[in-house]
């Protein structure tokens, strides 16, 4: 009998457990509309019934009135062969479905059919749970007996009201960090966009998750209306798919959040980015197990005049400051193209190396240019219909102009991409590699100002069939290549460097579904400018993109200051490069505790995955002061805090804290352990702690740790 009674208890708790667990619907429809909500965002869309339009009628935070949008909202619109499609045409409705995603992702998959009967639209959206957030994608399928040319696609389209919404809106474009007013075309370095109305305290974010060059938002751009997706084909850098009969295009997704009663625009960049980011965006960082904490690379000031000797004295060097990666740059191999090793600088090749740093207690890495050849090189010779052709149908090199460099830039869409992942998995997995930074342009260049100098031209390729098919064609098959590598080892750190990402310091969401990191920039110099760039750039890509994503180069270890480089890189990925052998032993003690002290604050907070603007403030200026905070909102267990005076006539500064427990009591502390200040989340972010620094250009880190 109590045998019994046991059974039924546990699958009355199992039932339970389960119904817990069941993922809630966040869409639901009758035959003239679905609506989308999930408790802090609804959404209605007009559904065409038989035949009629597919219409956004409302748009809110919910039980909010939100001024921004019109009652007829396109809801989407795109190109094929010319002709324009959108949702104020007449479409047939083909089925409606829940959509779901492996992230919790909930929703509803509408397909239609167009009145032309050439085109069958599927339309995804997504909720997540606690997020006022709504994700879209495209899937347009070709129906005609021919090929047919896709362009200009816009995955959503709103129209927003006359005259209040347009005029008196800041657009917060550039990663949401610049400030533009009235009619905006966006540009590559628009993953994220703000428009905010403060008379109103209302606004939209939109997140365009495509690739490079390719992606494409614009607000109130020749008509009263906010538009994301791919680039149009009268852009720079125009996207183009060439669909034959039968096949589908997926879209890249877009992302909106609706806010209101929020006098702040960054408020949403702080709160709801970041955490959609890294619960449900599906970004690498967040499955990677152990994230980075300090690196260093061997770049400057030896560029490629390494060798064998060098580089085992320089990771000792390296060893003993602290450093957790060993990333060895340009100049270990034969040529660009074959990848094999030179023997003349490394005699024994490179594993003994690789083993050697492993036997340290660091990682190894290495650079490698992803996507180029020597005109030297075996592949090269025997196989140049991988390479990519220019407008004159000759051999390109995307990086640069000219030939200076002798190097042919390989096209993704040919042989090259599984020659090349042959190449990067022995690295990887023979040679014990762990991180890879993977360089040079592949599909545009940071250093050349055509757009016509960009993708390829090849007319034999078999993945692309024109230069504007190039452009996405090659992001894509760059993307599998990072994805079938981290398959093949998953704890594989991939840094997809800016140049090939293709623009100037260029980073995106494509790039961090499929990489890990980015080498943004290579900053020179030796005093505290460097250290102003170091954390403007930080400041300017977070919190929209992952601090622990952005790899800001090149401060180096031996410079005067080189602390105050430390404390500022610790609001990104701390990275150092320089020659550690040139450090006293005092100096690399007090190194290791700065490198100990970043590993701590990870093991203790896991901050590298979080980072929030410094209430009160802004962006990294001389004359100035400026911050960050690194705070885990999800435990508000703690994390760190950087504070910097960079000129500034004043050597005093209150500094208050967001995002903690009000409840919960916190200490504030050195990196020594001192306390300075024991105060509630409340305290701190009313009254705060004061922080004196009285060097004119200096700089403090501190810790913050919610008391048990």
């Amino acid at each position: 009998m109590i045998k019994n009674i046991n059974l039924v208890l546990l699958l009355i708790l199992t039932t339970l457990s389960s119904l817990a667990n069941a993922q809630t619907s966040y869409a639901t429809w009758t035959k003239k509309a679905i609506e989308l909500n999930n408790g802090l965002v609804r959404r209605i869309i007009k559904l065409p019934e038989e035949k009629g339009n597919f219409l956004t009628t409302s748009y809110a935070p919910l039980n909010q009135e939100f001024k921004y949008f019109k009652k007829t909202n396109p809801d989407f619109q795109f190109e094929v062969n010319d002709k324009i499609y959108t949702g104020t045409d007449s479409w047939g409705l083909r089925d409606i479905k829940t959509f779901t995603d492996t992230r919790q992702g909930n929703g509803a998959a509408v397909k239609l059919l167009s009145e032309d009967k050439k085109i069958e639209l599927t339309i995804q959206f997504l909720l997540y749970p606690n997020l006022p957030l709504i994700r879209k994608n495209l899937i347009i399928k070709n129906l005609t007996e021919q090929s047919v040319r896709l362009e200009s696609v816009d995955v959503e389209k709103f129209e927003v009201v006359d005259y209040y919404g347009p005029t008196f809106s800041w657009i917060f474009h550039d990663y949401g960090r610049r400030r533009f007013i009235g009619p905006y075309k966006g540009n590559m370095q628009d993953a994220l966009v703000t428009v905010h109305n403060s008379d109103w305290k209302q606004g939209i974010v939109i997140g365009n998750e495509a690739s490079g060059v390719i992606k494409h938002t614009s607000v109130f751009w020749q008509e009263p209306t906010i538009v994301s997706g791919l680039s149009h084909k009268n852009d720079r850098f125009p996207f183009r798919r060439n669909l034959s009969k039968g096949e589908s295009f997926s879209s890249p997704q877009v992302f909106t959040i609706v806010y209101g009663n929020q006098k702040d625009a960054n408020e949403t960049l702080n709160t709801v980015v970041p955490d959609y980011l890294r619960k449900h965006m599906g970004i690498r960082l967040s499955e990677l197990a152990t994230k980075p904490t300090f690196v260093y690379n061997t770049w400057t000031p030896f560029t490629t005049n390494i060798n064998e000797k060098l580089v085992m004295e320089l990771a000792r060097a390296a060893a003993a400051a602290g450093m957790k990666e060993f990333v060895i740059d340009d100049g270990w191999q034969d040529n660009y193209g074959d990848w094999g090793i030179d023997k003349t600088k490394f005699p024994n090749g490179l594993k003994p190396v690789f083993d050697y740093i492993k036997s340290l207690g660091m990682k190894p890495g290495l650079w490698v240019s992803v996507g180029s050849a020597s005109s030297v090189s075996k592949v090269y010779r025997e196989h140049p219909e991988w390479f990519v052709k220019d407008k004159k149908g000759e051999f390109a090199n995307l990086q640069i102009s000219g030939n200076s460099m002798d190097v042919r830039s390989a096209c993704f869409s040919t042989g090259w991409k599984d020659y090349i992942q042959n190449i990067l998995m022995k690295l990887s997995l023979d040679y014990g590699l762990e991180y890879l930074k993977l360089d040079f342009a592949v599909v545009t260049s940071p250093y050349r100002f055509n757009n016509e100098e960009a993708g390829c031209y090849s007319t034999s390729h078999t993945g692309h069939k024109d230069q504007r098919e190039s452009l996405y064609v090659n992001y894509e098959s760059v993307w599998q290549l990072f994805d079938e590598l981290h398959k093949a080892k998953p704890s594989l750190f991939i840094d997809c460097t800016f140049e090939a990402m293709g623009g100037l310091q260029l980073i995106d969401y494509a790039m961090l579904k499929h990489a890990e990191g980015n080498w943004l920039s290579n900053f020179g110099g030796h005093d505290e400018n460097v250290d102003l760039k170091i954390r403007n750039m930080a400041w300017w890509r977070s919190p929209a993109i992952p601090a622990t994503a952005l790899v800001i180069g090149n401060p180096e270890m031996q410079d005067e200051n080189w602390e105050l480089h430390i404390k500022s890189l610790a609001g990104a990925l701390p990275i150092m490069l320089g020659d550690p052998r040139k450090l006293s032993a005092v100096q690399l003690k007090t190194y290791r505790g700065y490198a100990d002290w970043l590993q701590n604050m990870e093991t203790k907070y896991k901050v590298m995955m979080f980072r929030q603007d410094l209430p009160g403030f802004g962006e990294p200026v001389e004359g100035m002061w400026d911050g960050f905070q690194r705070i885990n909102t999800e435990s508000k267990t703690g994390g760190i805090i950087g504070v910097f005076r960079h000129g500034a006539i004043e050597a005093r500064r209150i500094i208050t804290i967001n995002y903690l427990d009000p409840l919960a009591t916190y200490k504030v502390m050195t990196m020594g352990g001192n306390i300075i200040a024991t105060s509630t989340g409340k305290e701190l972010k009313e009254n705060g702690f004061p922080v004196s620094i009285d060097v004119v250009y200096g700089g403090e880190l501190f810790e913050l740790e919610k008391i048990k």
